[in-house]
């Protein structure tokens, strides 16, 4: 038996040498419009840095096929069948019925009313009620009532509202 045809091959000639790496892709842009980020891609194809890009990519995808098909005859002829079916939808619907008026006119205050009457946020820190008060009790302790405030002398001024959970 003779020599063999490469002698670089042959495993004694191979002793001194090193594996080479595997060599990475060299870095690219991310071909989504207004990126542009440069990045390594992982897999040969890839085109995009991240999956935000690639799904933005795909829904871009999707909008311009969709104009391509309204474009074309039957795409027309779909899109305004749609339309149409939906204008006699609309004209099907039943009117709704005009609620009666049974209540009077509501009267909205100018948010400025009020604002006079409140404290100030720095004098209500100062303040830890030992129970549990009403809102209106608690903003309004110290003011003098004025007439027709109250029902009758030491009426409480509203039911319900409990203060003693901190938020």
């Amino acid at each position: 038996m003779g020599p063999p045809e490469n002698l670089t091959d042959h495993p004694e000639n191979q002793a001194g040498r090193r594996k080479r790496s595997v060599r990475r892709p060299r870095a690219r842009c991310c071909l989504l419009k207004g990126c542009g980020q440069r990045f390594h891609p992982q897999k040969a194809n890839q085109r995009y840095c991240s999956a935000g890009c690639r799904k933005a990519s795909r829904r871009w995808s999707r909008w311009k096929a969709q104009q391509r098909y309204r474009a074309t005859k039957s795409g027309k002829e779909k899109r305004t069948d749609q339309s149409r079916r939906y204008r006699e939808r609309i004209k099907s619907r039943q009117p709704a019925e005009p609620e009666p008026d049974n209540e009077g006119a509501r009267v909205i205050t100018p948010a400025d009313f009020f604002r006079s009457f409140l404290r100030s946020a720095w004098l209500l820190r100062g303040l830890h009620p030992p129970a549990a008060k009403s809102l209106a009790a608690l903003l309004l302790a110290r003011l003098p009532p004025s007439d027709g405030a109250r029902a009758r002398k030491g009426a409480p001024l509203e039911a319900g509202a409990n203060l003693s959970r901190r938020y």
